[in-house]
């Protein structure tokens, strides 16, 4: 197999120059850098804050795997031209199978530097790839992480213009590109770390029987790993020993097995492609498992109202769920919709067909101990699905919980696109984030947030404005709220009563109206100084707690020198 990959690609397809320290961060974890951020000390699976941390400048972007599907399109359409046999595993890596193509371009090498050749020209400059050739899938792609990255393009020198025949010989040069020859990829494997198995929970049992490489446990009988560690020992054993995650004995599928949906007007919008996608994603997937099949490679296929024909293979580590077969056919059927205009369809969709290329004898799933399902995630999955269809892929969200100061920063909305909702998902837990984050408010945390914090002004008994010295302290005694709207302190309920405060009745001020209101007790201020690095970016804040006469409780927040309300209390 030969494998193309693209390692920072979920930050090129922001378009963010790779010599400007940015990282792409999912559930507040860091999934991608470029190399100045690697530079300044930024590595993947750091938090946000250890991030910005070790690299004050850092740009941070959330991950838009959409976006990086649909703009990586291009560089597999490039690589047809080698051969028909192209599959796309996801975003920034595709691969196709070697011995054809190899025999007809004079042998691997050849065959790596023409794909070099072939995706130059669709990369933006400065992209890095890697391409690794090896027997079987995984190990082609540790031959290309095993390579040394270069660059799609190269910078011209003054008065110097690089061909492309020589910017061919400065890739191959820079060892962008690693052949294992056939044969030798068992041996390429024997000193790679256990770690690589990317299978967490099973490496760490490895590690503690003193297997701490690809060689030792490959050198261990199957049949013993079989008997103590299952189908997921069996798999490990196999990759370890150079061979593909899956026996060699696939079954072809039945041509019925291929489902079909035919537009009516043609499509030419993506959300009538994503709903068509999810529909016969759902159908192909009962229809595989009530024959005990589960599909690892689909071939989507796609024909316009002008007789246009378009096919793209994608393939998946393991068996791909409905879910997985709706994400990429709704990613390929944009990257298509959204090429350039040479390249783009003529004329809308007429026909999608989604066919099982590689099928393989399904697992099985646990059951309940009277039979039923001890989750109902597919069935979540399928709702979450069906909205997005309706209303769009970014439509659905679900929360996960950030590192932040206020109550607004600490929760954060994403996607339910970008997450994998049939699994365990740490971040939807209130224990992900357990840095102190000095500033932060104590609990409860307030029942709703407002999107626009509402102004008010702050006053002693006397009537003058209070304000926060540098030391964290106010300048007077909180006495009236002035200028809080009708519809934030109605129907508020019970509050709880600050660490300090008044302790008097409350009434409305005489002369103003309900729009005064008197504070009965009050807590805080609690200052914080976000991003002081950063004279662009960094904020002083002093939030505190007040509880009203009319038994409502808010969230004020003062910010250069005005104050506002930031939440509701119920």
């Amino acid at each position: 197999m030969t494998v193309v990959w693209c390692p920072d690609w979920p930050v090129v397809s922001w378009g963010v120059p790779l010599d400007e320290p940015a990282a792409v961060l999912v559930a507040n974890r860091v999934v991608a850098t470029t190399p100045a951020a690697r530079a300044g000390g930024v590595a993947v699976g750091q938090r946000r804050r250890d991030a910005q941390g070790r690299c004050p400048e850092l740009a941070v972007l959330e991950r838009d795997i959409d976006r990086e599907a649909r703009l990586f399109e291009p560089v597999a359409a490039a690589l047809d031209a080698i051969t028909p046999g192209v599959e796309v595993t996801g975003p920034g890596l595709v691969g196709f199978p070697t011995r054809g193509p190899s025999r007809f371009f004079g042998g691997d090498r050849s065959l790596a530097e023409k794909s070099l050749a072939m995706i130059r020209p669709v990369l933006p400059r400065r992209v890095p790839v890697r391409v690794g050739i090896a027997d079987g899938v995984f190990a082609a792609r540790l031959a290309a992480r095993a390579a040394r990255s270069t660059t799609a393009h190269r910078p011209e020198a003054a008065g110097t213009v690089v061909t492309d025949d020589a910017a061919d010989v400065a890739d191959v040069a820079a060892g962008a590109i690693r052949v294992i020859e056939p044969g030798n990829t068992p041996a390429f494997l024997a000193g790679l770390p256990i770690a690589t198995l990317d299978m967490a929970e099973l490496t760490e049992v490895f590690v503690r029987l003193g297997l701490t490489t690809l060689g030792s446990l490959a050198e261990l009988s199957a049949a013993d790993i079989v008997g103590r560690f299952g189908r997921d020992g069996s798999l490990a054993h196999r990759l370890a020993r150079g061979e593909d995650d899956h026996p060699p004995d696939l079954r072809r599928p039945a041509p019925d097995l291929a489902v079909t949906w035919v537009f009516e007007p043609p499509a030419d919008v993506i959300e009538r492609c994503a709903f068509a996608a999810k529909t016969l994603a759902d159908e192909l997937h009962h229809d595989l498992a009530s024959k005990g099949l589960s599909c690892t490679r689909v071939a989507i296929e796609a024909e316009t109202e002008a007789g246009e024909r378009q096919m793209r293979l994608w393939r998946d580590q393991g068996a791909l769920s409905a879910a997985a077969l709706a994400d990429r056919a709704r990613w390929q059927l944009d990257g298509w919709l959204h090429q350039g205009e040479n390249s783009r369809p003529s004329s809308g969709i007429a026909r999608l067909t989604l066919v099982p290329d590689e099928v393989v004898a399904a697992s099985g799933r646990q059951l309940g101990l009277w039979g039923s399902r001890n989750d109902r995630s597919d069935d979540v999955t399928r709702v979450v699905a069906r909205l997005q269809a309706m209303l769009g892929p970014d439509a659905v969200t679900v929360p996960e919980y950030r590192g932040g100061v206020g109550p607004g920063e600490q929760l954060r909305m994403v996607p339910a696109a970008v997450v994998d909702l049939a699994e365990e998902r740490p971040a939807s837990s209130r224990r992900w984030v357990d840095e102190p984050w000095p500033g932060r408010i104590p609990p409860p945390s307030p029942a709703r947030v407002h999107p626009d914090p509402l102004p008010v002004a702050l006053m002693d008994a006397q009537g003058r404005p209070i304000g926060v010295s540098g030391r964290g302290e106010l300048s007077g005694e909180p006495d009236a709220l002035h200028g809080l709207p009708h519809r934030a302190i109605g129907g508020q309920g019970t509050a709880r009563q600050g660490s300090a405060g008044r302790g008097s009745a409350g009434r409305a001020i005489g002369g103003q109206g309900p729009m005064a209101r008197r504070i009965v007790s009050w807590a805080g201020p609690w200052p914080a100084e976000q991003r002081w690095w950063d004279p662009l970016t960094s904020r002083r804040r002093a939030r505190m707690q007040v509880v009203l006469d009319d038994r409502s409780a808010h969230l004020l927040v003062l910010e250069q020198q005005a104050w506002s309300v930031e939440a509701t209390y119920d």
